[in-house]
């Protein structure tokens, strides 16, 4: 393999636990591609962990031509594609899963698994079928157990944690394949599920305290790490203990 930096692309990363994982792998010297809808925060992102060490390309994770531009980006900027962290996620419905509409369910879907699955054909396409690499997929406690309100992105993240263990199987043992589970972590996207009642929100967590970015993203770091050169299909909850108590939002 070449000697030069890890590259690394972070899906979904212009704030809350995407920029967070990409901060923590430019502090570990890896070289870093964000991806996000919107142009203004990516440049932001980029400019905060600096130019030399990160770029960005902004788009749709689930629009073919985007994954197509960004693999294109990250080969021609920097020739190589080591790691994958499949952060992006919508959740555009809190209803019953039998009230919720066919369309907004393939919408979850398309952007919560099937994007996480053709980032992956690409970049093992690209350089990890024949280099090696890691992937990490970023699902959600709410994928453990039925979520009732917001059971269709749970049951999108249970997809997408059958995914993880089925491609670590099937990609083995050249790429590893893992996961992360968070349960409520202070961020934009999770904002309704506790502003306002953050405190009575944590008093179900056994750590007494919910989840911020950086609490995911140095588990996401570990599994990426030759440290985790033995770990593979392998979903790591992180929920301060909540599902201990029984908890699972």
């Amino acid at each position: 393999m070449s000697d030069q930096p890890r590259t690394a692309i972070v899906t979904g990363a212009s704030r809350g636990i995407g920029l967070a994982i990409a901060q923590t792998l430019v502090e570990r010297g890896i070289r870093v591609c964000l991806t996000g809808r919107n142009e203004e925060p990516l440049a932001a992102a980029v400019a905060q962990l600096g130019s030399d060490r990160a770029t960005f390309v902004a788009g749709r994770a689930h629009d073919p031509d985007h994954q197509d531009q960004v693999i294109d980006t990250v080969m021609r900027e920097y020739g190589r594609i080591d790691y994958l962290v499949n952060n992006v996620g919508t959740n555009p419905v809190a209803a019953a899963a039998i009230d919720t509409p066919l369309d907004a369910v393939r919408k979850v879907f398309d952007i919560n698994v099937f994007s996480a699955l053709e980032w992956t054909r690409k970049v093992h396409r690209a350089w990890m079928g024949e280099h090696g690499g890691a992937i990490v997929n970023v699902t959600s406690v709410a994928g453990l157990r039925p979520t009732p309100v917001i059971g269709i992105y749970g049951m999108s993240k249970a997809a997408l944690k059958y995914l993880t263990e089925l491609l670590a199987a099937e990609l083995a043992p050249k790429v590893r394949v893992n996961a992360v589970a968070p349960a409520v972590v202070k961020t934009v996207f999770a904002r309704a599920l506790y502003e306002g009642r953050e405190e009575e929100t944590a008093a179900g967590y056994p750590l007494r305290r919910l989840g911020v970015p950086s609490d995911v993203a140095g588990a996401v770091a570990y599994l990426l790490s030759d440290e985790a050169s033995w770990v593979t299909g392998q979903t790591l909850v992180l929920d301060g203990g909540l599902t201990l108590a029984g908890g699972i939002a």
